[in-house]
């Protein structure tokens, strides 16, 4: 049988140097590389979209989420009130509110 399978022949395994840490480098630069990629972004992202919804005021012409463009026409809390057209008005969550669109856009369209 042992012409088949060579006898293995035991090693000694080499000894690991002492502060060998470029495992843990490597994992500590792909959440560095993640943070600035992803984590950063979207929490500027974020912010941006929190002070855009803590500054609408009567008055701003507005786009939603869904794509309606109107202007506000009353704030309450976490509601606004969009006048999409002539006595025609919609209550929307101001969470939908995706852009502030400058004074007369509404008239150029």
């Amino acid at each position: 049988m042992s012409f088949f399978i060579p006898s293995a022949h035991a090693q000694a395994a080499p000894a690991a140097p002492a502060g060998d840490f470029s495992g843990l480098l490597l994992i500590v630069g792909m959440f560095v590389l993640m943070y600035f990629m992803i984590i950063r972004p979207q929490r500027k992202r974020q912010k941006e979209h929190q002070t855009l919804i803590n500054d609408v005021s009567k008055g701003d012409e507005v786009l939603t989420t869904g794509g309606i463009i109107g202007k506000v026409t009353k704030v309450d809390g976490d509601y606004m009130v969009l006048e999409v057209s002539n006595n025609v008005e919609l209550k929307f969550q101001k969470v939908s509110l995706h852009a502030v669109l400058p004074k007369g856009t509404i008239k150029a369209i």
